[in-house]
């Protein structure tokens, strides 16, 4: 059975060309695409889907707050969030909002596809360079004694 999917970013060619790319994975479908968070929710409610990847830029709700309420209202649901945005405070606010797994919007397709397979089997899942970043920055924080008790 496929991975039911939906792609939300507000840029329609970025959305069409995960589509096409996801379109060669036999065990993926791309189920709808979404502009905003209300056609995002829409999507969900008609299709049911298990991941929705989704852009931090959204126009109407920003990804972060988007992730918190797609969760509390569909808590089966996956967000992997797709985005340009590498500094470590998008990173840990989406996480902190119940997102699976963060990659950059330069990944490779191979990455993406390993993203999702790895958030589907109930794991979260880091770019390489974003799990070097965290760490890095956590590790700055610890040393500096800036951690919470």
């Amino acid at each position: 059975m496929a991975i039911k999917i939906v792609l939300a970013d507000p840029h329609r060619i970025i959305r069409q060309g995960l589509a096409l790319l996801l379109a060669g994975e036999p065990d993926m479908q791309v189920v709808g695409e979404a502009g905003n968070y209300h056609t995002t929710i829409k999507l969900i409610q008609e299709f049911s889907p298990q991941v929705v990847i989704m852009d931090i830029s959204m126009p109407d709700l920003n990804g972060v707050e988007a992730t918190r309420q797609i969760l509390s209202q569909y808590p089966g649901v996956k967000v992997l969030t797709l985005s340009m945005h590498s500094d470590s405070l998008f990173v840990l606010n989406m996480l902190n909002a119940g997102a699976s797994g963060y990659l950059l919007k330069d990944c490779a397709l191979e990455e993406l596809v390993k993203a999702i397979h790895t958030i589907i089997t109930q794991k979260i899942y880091l770019s390489p360079n974003l799990s070097n970043l965290l760490i890095t920055d956590l590790a700055h924080e610890f040393s500096r004694g800036d951690l919470p008790d």
